[in-house]
């Protein structure tokens, strides 16, 4: 493909971005509602597994740390899935 016949294109708004405040409450309200519930199964999850097999009070923790991390990533991509659905800022 030639230089000539390439186009481009510039997806930057000319004026700045303003913030959707109804979009942005009901993607912070899902978020809140979202991350207590998986939160809250990742330390039971750690807790429960390391009682079933008594792997004793560490290895609870560090089951209860791994899990954490697994939700905060879940939590990570439904943030990014969110706005995707529902826009936080509109171009002018």
């Amino acid at each position: 493909m030639s230089e000539k016949n390439r186009t481009v294109t510039d997806n930057r708004s000319a004026g700045p971005k303003r913030t959707n405040w109804r979009n942005l409450a009901t993607v912070s309200s899902a978020l809140i509602l979202v991350g207590a519930e998986v939160f809250g199964v990742a330390i039971a999850a750690g807790w429960a597994i390391a009682g079933l097999f008594e792997l004793g009070a560490q290895i609870s923790y560090v089951l209860m740390g791994v899990f954490s991390i697994m939700a905060a990533y879940a939590l990570w991509a439904f943030w990014k899935r969110a706005i995707e659905i529902e826009p936080v800022t509109e171009g002018s």
